[in-house]
């Protein structure tokens, strides 16, 4: 078994694109973090898999690096206007749910985690609000800016284009795995 069988996979089920990188290989750029604590998703602090119960940038790196492969997917959405707060939060959605499906379907050759295109959405709210432990802690997913993957460079490094043009919205997610 070798990674093209999940890229085959991935591609199979409808992403855009797919390639495999070592995790070593990942760009982890800390100052990212800040996008997060902008809070521009708003999962800032009431999502346990965003910053900062997600753990330290650290803590993420080492998160990554404790499985050795990953592979990049990408969708593309035609979404004409960017600013369109709902239309992106679907397409985020759907974009997440396919990944999960993908992930689930490479469950008999290769073990590892998702990382997906916005904190996770599993829930309609996140047990953090309620004091409540995580209700699907196995399946709960941070997104590229929690481990702040430098998404431009991960694109460049595996040959996908970060911006498709006008009218057109990308969103990227990972699986990070060891083979079974």
């Amino acid at each position: 078994m070798d990674a093209n069988t999940l890229v085959e996979r991935a591609l199979a089920l409808g992403f855009a694109n797919a390639a495999a990188i070592a995790t070593a290989d990942i760009p982890i750029v800390p100052g990212f973090r800040i996008c997060c604590e902008d809070n521009t998703c708003g999962k800032y602090g009431i999502n346990y898999a965003c910053p900062p119960d997600c753990g330290s940038v650290e803590d993420m790196k080492r998160r990554l690096l404790r499985k050795s492969q990953a592979i990049v997917v990408q969708t593309m959405w035609q979404i004409d206007d960017p600013e369109d707060g709902p239309a992106i939060k679907k397409a985020k959605q759907e974009h997440n749910r396919l990944v999960r499906r993908w992930i689930d379907a490479c469950g008999d050759v290769a073990e590892g985690f998702m990382v997906g295109a916005s904190g996770c959405d599993l829930c309609q709210r996140c047990a953090i609000e309620e004091g409540s432990p995580c209700r699907f802690p196995q399946a709960q997913f941070s997104c590229m800016s929690a481990y702040c993957i430098y998404v431009d460079k991960l694109c460049t490094m595996t040959g996908m284009e970060y911006d498709s043009g006008p009218g057109i919205v990308d969103f990227f997610g990972m699986f990070v795995f060891d083979w079974k």
